[in-house]
């Protein structure tokens, strides 16, 4: 019987990554994680380590000590005390970490900030196959009392306010027929009426996805924050039809593009650049809700917000909506669809109403 073995090629271990593996590996993982998602991973580690190096005086190395974590826990949130809220971060290095970039701002992180920061280093300890010190009993029943204390002084995660149809339509009328305005009528519509696209999902938009149907376009959403693995869905179809459609039209035959990013930079010249960024979608919203005299906290997600609480309002089913933002959560799009419907609840006007 012939051996299997090739000539001139070394035998693996069977208990460790040799060679290339561990680099191949580590970079299919980098490849498959979202550009946004590797980001805000970076950013929380480079905290921990700028903290973990001024609050111990040496640089952070895992496995952490849970009692380490505890400390991050409570050296970024407030608790209440006999003289009011505190926290034990110390100032000098509380100031420093803004002086150096690492904190926007002095003073105790967000929760959701907070849980993020601490769901990175589980990450991280769970990537290098060492012990968690995030798992540990102690550290999650702290988290859980932190959320409770928050909940009973009124600390409201904050949102960013909702772009529904009517406050959609006052941004839109900010966009005059220069090629600006032209992208930017576009690109609002496309995010809003195509379910509520992520900012992400918007500037890599691409020419290749999209095809003109009677009445307007598709566009094949092959990935998403709910589709990474690029599985083949039928809701992966998002119609964009009547005003979404004219606008993208519009867009399309003013600026010449037909292969590539659907939308782009415009340069000082009046000439169509690279592609946009993620980050210049939210500062789209942003400039535009400005100029529309709009008071409130907007984002990005806001045109997602908007979307499922419209949908909420109009009473559109469902399943519908759901199929349109790709939401897999039922909980998630009620609680937008309660949000939206509040304020046209019959059973709030009850004393005002005539039974007989």
């Amino acid at each position: 019987m012939h051996s299997l073995q090739p000539k001139n090629f070394s035998i693996l271990k069977a208990d460790t990554l040799e060679g290339t593996a561990q680099e191949a590996v580590d970079q299919l993982l980098k490849e498959g994680e979202s550009q946004n998602t590797l980001a805000s991973y970076r950013s929380a580690l480079r905290y921990w380590a700028a903290w973990h190096a001024m609050r111990y005086g040496k640089n952070i190395e895992l496995p952490l000590l849970p009692i380490t974590v505890m400390q991050f826990i409570v050296d970024h949130v407030e608790r209440m005390t006999t003289a009011g809220l505190t926290s034990e971060l110390p100032v000098e290095i509380d100031l420093a970490l803004v002086n150096a970039g690492y904190k926007g701002k002095s003073g105790p992180l967000a929760y959701s900030t907070l849980v993020h920061r601490i769901a990175v280093l589980s990450k991280a300890h769970q990537l290098r196959g060492v012990i968690n010190p995030c798992h540990d009993a102690g550290v999650r029943e702290l988290l859980s009392r932190t959320r409770k204390a928050y909940a009973k002084r009124g600390v409201m995660q904050k949102k960013q306010d909702a772009l529904t149809k009517d406050s959609l339509q006052l941004i839109l009328s900010t966009c005059n027929d220069t090629l600006c305005g032209k992208r930017d009528r576009a690109l609002l519509l496309f995010a809003w009426s195509s379910g509520g696209r992520r900012r992400s999902e918007v500037a890599n938009a691409d020419m290749k996805f999209l095809k003109r149907v009677p009445h307007g376009f598709t566009y094949s959403l092959m990935h998403s924050k709910t589709n990474q693995t690029g599985m083949s869905r039928p809701e992966n179809e998002k119609p964009l039809l009547g005003a979404a459609a004219e606008a993208l039209g519009t867009w399309l035959a003013s600026s010449g593009i037909v292969e590539g990013k659907i939308f782009r930079r415009i340069l000082k010249n009046g000439q169509i650049g690279s592609s946009l960024a993620a980050g210049s979608v939210r500062d789209i919203v942003k400039f535009r809700c400005a100029l529309a005299g709009m008071t409130g906290e907007f984002s990005a997600h806001s045109l997602r917000s908007g979307f499922v609480t419209e949908a909420g309002r109009q009473n559109m089913p469902l399943a519908e909506t759901m199929a349109m933002t790709g939401h897999h959560s039922v909980a998630t799009v009620m609680g937008y669809s309660r949000s939206g419907s509040a304020l046209i609840n019959r059973a709030a006007r009850l004393f005002d109403t005539d039974i007989f």
